[in-house]
């Protein structure tokens, strides 16, 4: 191994072998995070793989960054939709279910990962899904790795559903101040013709925030927005997005709540940034672990039997 506390594997392969060893000798095993008796980095597994334009797919390397990727794709017009802030590796926002703003209208990774090539604990290779969108052989392991934590294996290689990079993007930003205005204005735009990329609200005591994403054509988006404006006030400031992404980036735990709550769970809230749709997602400055399922811990023991992966 390179290292008797931190590995770097160039490949899939070597990853394989350092995960193999370490099940060997009995020790424990973390991916891009401390934990385990020995660290795994997917720095090096960080490239291009393939890039179908005319299919808006591609397949890269799980440490590859964000913002690297979207830099190469936006070169053909195309982006991936997966947007949380900070900057992960696509394997991190994969197995960390990691999301933006945009997932309003484009998903969330499970939406968006089509294939996926893993190492497990062992260090067996394993490949589940495909490289295009029309894919239904077997079953859909790669969404079972969606969320997986890292408990799962190490996610090397990714195929990913590419969108078309919008022309023009534009908000709308409009102040609230009660539960019961935020649920009017939602069931407003839920019953207008407006579609919206990402409807995020950033909830405070006393001034609040609802910014809605218009994006596409030039004319498209200008239309959106003035139709926005008459329907539901408002001003355009497009500034809102650097400040939801620091509420997303500070907040210190995450949960999940139906859109038919949304007044209830507002109440409850002193402040959060809720991100809005059929299922609302709060990010709360207040910690709250997550538990472990008894469901994911029975799939975490069939995929790591020994228990490698910390």
């Amino acid at each position: 191994m390179p290292s008797a506390f931190e590995a770097e594997p160039l490949a899939i392969v070597q990853a394989a072998e350092i995960f193999a060893q370490a099940a060997r000798e009995g020790r424990r095993v973390s991916i891009d995070r401390a934990g385990g008796d020995l660290v795994v980095s997917t720095r090096y597994l960080n490239r291009l793989l393939e890039h179908e334009a005319g299919d808006l797919t591609a397949t890269v390397e799980g440490g590859m960054r964000l913002s690297t990727l979207n830099a190469r794709l936006a070169e053909h017009g195309q982006m991936l939709a997966l947007d949380p802030p900070g900057d992960p590796t696509v394997g991190a926002a994969v197995a960390g279910d990691l999301f933006g703003p945009r997932a309003h209208r484009y998903g969330r990774a499970r939406d968006l990962v089509l294939g996926v090539t893993v190492v497990l604990g062992d260090g067996t290779v394993a490949n589940a899904g495909g490289k295009v969108v029309k894919n239904v052989a077997g079953y859909d392991l790669a969404k079972l790795f969606c969320g997986s934590r890292g408990r799962l294996g190490l996610i090397g290689r990714v195929s990913l559903r590419l969108h078309p990079r919008p022309e023009s993007s534009r908000t709308l930003v409009i102040p609230v101040a009660s539960p019961d205005e935020v649920q009017g204005i939602v069931r407003a735009l839920l019953h207008s013709t407006l579609a919206p990329s990402a409807v995020d609200l950033v909830w405070s005591e006393g001034e609040s925030t609802l910014a809605l994403l218009f994006e596409g054509g030039e004319a498209a988006t200008a239309a959106q927005l003035a139709q926005g404006r008459a329907l539901l006030g408002g001003a355009e400031d497009g500034g809102v997005w650097d400040e939801v992404a620091a509420r997303q980036l500070e907040s210190r735990s995450r949960g999940a709540f139906p859109s038919g709550e949304l007044r209830s769970a507002l109440g409850e809230l002193p402040t959060a940034l809720v991100r809005i749709g059929p299922t609302c997602h709060a990010y709360l400055p207040q910690p709250y672990e997550q538990p472990w399922s008894p469901l994911a811990e029975r799939v975490r023991q069939q995929f790591d039997p020994g228990g490698v992966l910390a």
